[in-house]
């Protein structure tokens, strides 16, 4: 600790301590000495060991994003360069006209919940344990929509209003959309819309990403078509995907986005696609898995792992069922 930022805490203990009193109330009131040594110092003191919502606790890290997109999510060219360039441009905009609203689709064990934590932990100093980052589940926090919607609602938007309000760069992460009532979403459109800001309140800065694995049938097929025409999984973009995406959610009753305000409106600022994950993505993974548990990686370990997983379509096993989703837990069987 620097020799001023120590001078600071002292005074600072000093003033919580009562200390204050035994200044001459003649040369200064010990209460105004004790008020303004705490105005001037209790942010800075407060914010140094407690997470505040000031740049040393919440910065956007680029090339970490980057880095993390790269080498960890496997297999996701397309909602990689998509996630990268959504919240690159909008993190470095300090005054952007609507808060960033993500959508991610795909089926199980693609990385949606990952991509997401991958976003947190290059913006908060915390990643997913900072107090501004959220996670909403519709079977935990909105498991009985049609006897509880009004009530719901009505928590959803205090959430939103007291976690905005604590800090403009809060971020929510909307898990298993398609299980969610869309009047429940629909009741937060104006918080994504372009308001400088709602009952004094601005929610331009925050970021909102919706999970569903609503749609993963129609990218899985995608993938399909293109490994039976014999193209490679490197040439499906974006624009293969997105159109047909949206087109699907809003059209789908069981999608969460049935006939959604926020489609209609275009809220969305992106459909991100994450396309079903091949044998050696699985391998990848597990290889990951065993690195993050502080092991020496084991190819074979890996491979054999990957290879006892359900592969579709049966005959060809090009994709697998779960995708990287059940690695951790059965990594144990082949150690």
């Amino acid at each position: 600790m620097k020799p001023r930022e120590r001078h600071v805490l002292l005074l600072w203990m000093l003033v919580c301590s009562g200390a204050t009193e035994a200044v001459d109330p003649f040369t200064i009131g010990a209460g105004v000495a004790g008020t303004a040594a705490a105005g001037i110092f209790s942010p800075m003191i407060y914010c140094r060991f407690k997470e505040c919502c000031r740049p040393n606790w919440v910065s956007f890290k680029s090339t970490g994003l980057k880095k993390d997109l790269d080498n960890k999510l496997f297999g996701q060219h397309v909602a990689s360069r998509i996630i990268l360039k959504a919240v690159d441009g909008f993190m470095s905009n300090d005054n952007p006209k609507k808060p960033l609203v993500l959508s991610l689709h795909g089926s199980t064990g693609t990385g949606k919940n990952f991509a997401s934590q991958l976003i947190a932990e290059n913006i908060y100093e915390k990643g997913i344990k900072s107090n501004f980052f959220h996670v909403l589940s519709a079977t935990h926090h909105f498991p009985h929509p049609k006897q509880h919607l009004q009530t719901y609602k009505h928590q959803l938007k205090q959430l939103l209003r007291d976690s905005v309000t604590d800090c403009e760069r809060s971020m929510f992460i909307f898990d298993e959309v398609d299980k969610m009532d869309p009047q429940l979403i629909d009741s937060i459109k104006s918080y994504l819309d372009y308001y400088d800001n709602l009952d004094g309140v601005s929610y331009r800065k925050a970021i909102f990403i919706f999970l569903s694995n609503a749609g993963g049938d129609s990218i899985a097929q995608t993938a399909l078509d293109f490994w039976k025409a014999g193209q490679k999984r490197e040439e499906i973009g974006h624009n293969d995907l997105g159109t047909s995406l949206s087109l699907s959610l809003f059209n789908n009753k069981d999608s969460g986005f049935f006939h959604s305000s926020l489609i209609d409106k275009s809220l969305v600022d992106f459909f991100v696609p994450l396309l079903p994950l091949e044998y050696k993505h699985v391998v990848q993974c597990a290889m990951a898995e065993m690195k993050a548990r502080g092991r020496q990686p084991d190819q074979d370990v890996a491979e054999r792992l990957a290879k006892d997983l359900v592969y579709f379509p049966k005959s060809e096993r090009v994709f697998s069922s779960t995708g990287c989703k059940t690695v951790d837990t059965k990594l144990n069987f082949y150690l």
